[in-house]
């Protein structure tokens, strides 16, 4: 039996996208999976149960990647077609059963959409796979640290919805202070290659051995390794903090100029926290839809502070009720 699954270019939607994956690997244990997306999105999928291929979709003139898709796979029997994307292509290839989404229902989260797209309801969580060598490497970076561990998303992809980073500062530094919720802890500060630079002031706050960093420097399945021994991930909306939450760490989104009803962490210890502001009125109050202004501004410290330690605390009791 063969899938064909088609996905998103983004690491968010990616990301969301693999609670279908997760379906038919986990219903189907003996399918063959080859996964098309984009390149930023392909490592997420590198330790796939048996999976043949993954065929990587850099957007091409004229819908050129489409056309390079169709000719790779077109002489293959799908017994499954997944195409998350909408396209026709699904219905261009041989194969016996089709799945394409076709569009949003904002009445919905995106996961709740995916679940319903497949008829399953709750949706299954995201998951994504982790082979032994990214373990390892999560091991080796991880192998001096004691005490609690709090990873900090503070890059985005955009500017408007990048909380400051003066407020992530003195976020973290309010965490880990004495007598806090997560005292003392390893702080290890992770973005996309090309956001070092915006997160600069947010390293250099951190005390020197207390803090170590991934830009880049380590693949998305190291990251996801590490995001599972985290005691809290602290990040903006992103593809980061969708997969934090897909970790099973304690997770909290910071929302302002996107719907968190959408794109909240959708897992147990998953949690948004917006802004004052609605998204909305956020929208309605910009300069204009081009413009480069930050929109969180109405997200204060003290809000988050107290969404963190209590998110915190709340994992640690259910861990206790459950020795």
């Amino acid at each position: 039996m063969r899938l064909l699954f088609i996905t998103s270019n983004r690491l968010g939607d990616a990301v969301l996208s693999t609670s279908v994956l997760r379906h038919y690997v986990e219903t189907f244990p003996a399918i063959r999976v080859t996964v098309a997306c984009g390149p930023v999105a392909a490592p997420i999928f590198k330790a796939v149960p048996n999976l043949e291929r993954i065929i990587e979709m850099p957007k091409q003139k004229r819908g050129g990647h489409w056309w390079k898709l169709w000719k790779s796979v077109v002489l293959n029997w799908w017994d499954v077609i997944v195409d998350l994307r909408g396209s026709a292509t699904a219905y261009v290839l041989p194969g016996w059963k089709r799945v394409v989404q076709k569009g949003n229902d904002d009445n919905l989260h995106r996961l709740e959409q995916l679940g319903a797209l497949i008829d399953v309801t709750p949706p299954p969580l995201p998951k994504i796979w982790i082979d032994q060598e990214s373990r390892d490497r999560a091991d080796a970076l991880l192998g001096n640290v004691k005490g609690s561990l709090l990873i900090v998303g503070p890059t985005s992809n955009w500017v408007g919805k990048t909380w400051h980073k003066e407020r992530f500062i003195e976020t973290v530094a309010t965490l880990t202070g004495k007598g806090a919720v997560l005292e003392e802890a390893h702080i290890m500060v992770v973005g996309a290659p090309n956001e070092r630079e915006m997160a600069e002031e947010v390293i250099s706050s951190i005390p020197d051995g207390r803090c170590s960093e991934i830009f880049g420097t380590e693949s998305l399945l190291t990251v996801m390794a590490c995001l599972e021994r985290a005691d809290l991930y602290l990040g903006n909306d992103s593809g980061l903090m969708h997969m934090a939450a897909a970790s099973g760490c304690p997770t909290l989104g910071l929302f302002g100029p996107s719907r968190d009803e959408h794109y909240r962490p959708f897992a147990k210890w998953g949690r948004a926290i917006r802004t004052d502001w609605s998204y909305d009125k956020i929208i309605a109050n910009r300069t204009s839809r081009f413009s480069q202004e930050n929109l969180m501004e109405t997200l204060p410290v003290e809000k988050v502070v107290k969404a963190a330690t209590q998110l915190v605390t709340e994992h640690r009791l259910a861990g206790k009720n459950n020795d």
